[in-house]
């Protein structure tokens, strides 16, 4: 049987902006293990742009999804995707105005990986545009899956889902004409981040925006505890030929912050190193970190979950509680982008 783990994921655009998936468990309220100017309100995201589509033709066209497991390439229709993505990526508790938010993503999503397939295939995928790899591209459950994944819950949540995938299927975002890096996670710091300060590269639909429902959210702030010894010896691991010295306060020192709380650059012993580095090292929730000592033990202490780019899934949820719709919730989180219609 296939693991039901879930990654929050963002579109590859470029080769410049690596894929890297965030994980959450979207069975539970609570996600488990391993996301300048603020403006204070949404006001403004009524007038997000709506026109027609020049992707047109794509639209019913079924996705093909390389099953990993068996190696058959299926056809799965552009409705069924959306909603296995949909039930995967987001809790089927969130408001159906948050889901309706992560439909649009994750379709937007699917149309932009089959364009970026069809002009530079990757041969690893066959004919396929994607595969059901959660590691490599946006999660996805099969009806079976999702069936087997709520249980008894399966019908109510099926419902709930559908119901709202219905209501968007025919809108995506683009910019420039081109379906946009749908980057979401699972809750950012108070403060979305820039994909500049996380990929290196700016994208203007990806800025920092207001998301400070986040840090009210289920383990905003998080902990994780290890021995000194561990901590040496994975920095020793991971960061080969690092000299780290024998005061184990000096072996990561933290350099640079964003104003979003992300750590970007950091000292390792003598050597440079970026926050999501030292995440990755450590398994931790988010680059927005502290250290500090408790006895002969390193507590790393996290804000957030995820890459925090893009759109904040318990924030869209906050906001669709306040009242806001989808249209709002995706104006907010990805600004500059246009919605617009592929029907």
């Amino acid at each position: 049987m296939k693991s039901f783990v879930s990654f929050a994921f963002f579109l590859v655009a470029t080769t410049a902006v690596p894929a890297v998936p965030v994980l959450i468990a979207p069975k539970s309220d609570v996600p488990v293990s391993v996301s300048d100017s603020v403006p204070d309100s949404v006001s403004d995201s009524e007038n997000i742009t709506l026109r027609e589509f020049v992707f047109k033709e794509s639209s019913d066209k079924p996705y093909l999804v390389l099953d990993c497991e068996t190696g058959q390439i299926d056809e799965v229709s552009v409705r069924d995707y959306v909603i296995g993505a949909v039930a995967a990526e987001m809790p089927a508790s969130f408001e159906p105005e948050a889901l309706k938010a992560q439909a649009v993503a994750a379709h937007t999503y699917a149309e932009r990986q089959r364009n970026i397939q069809n002009e530079n295939p990757d041969s690893a995928l066959g004919n396929a545009d994607f595969s059901d790899d959660p590691n490599k591209y946006q999660a996805f459950f099969t009806n079976e899956q999702i069936r087997q994944y709520f249980g008894d819950n399966y019908r109510t949540h099926y419902e709930k889902i559908s119901s709202a995938v219905d209501d968007v299927l025919d809108y995506i975002l683009v910019y420039d004409d081109e379906p946009i890096i749908a980057a979401f996670h699972s809750m950012s710091s108070g403060i979305t981040e820039s994909a500049e300060n996380v990929w290196g590269t700016a994208v203007d639909y990806l800025i920092p925006v207001d998301s400070k429902s986040d840090i009210s959210a289920p383990r905003y702030t998080d902990e994780v505890k290890i021995t000194e010894s561990f901590f040496k010896s994975r920095l020793e691991k991971v960061f080969d030929g690092v000299n780290l010295g024998d005061d184990p306060h000096k072996w990561i020192e933290i350099v640079d912050v964003s104003d979003s709380g992300t750590v970007l650059t950091a000292k390792a012993g003598d050597i440079t190193v970026t926050g999501s580095e030292i995440r990755d090292a450590f398994g931790l929730r988010s680059a927005d970190f502290e250290i500090s000592f408790d006895g002969n033990d390193v507590v790393f202490t996290t804000h957030g979950f995820g890459h925090g780019v893009g759109m904040s899934q318990y924030g869209a949820n906050s906001m669709a509680l306040e009242g806001k719709n989808w249209k709002q919730i995706l104006a907010h989180y990805y600004p500059n982008a246009d919605l617009v219609s592929i029907e």
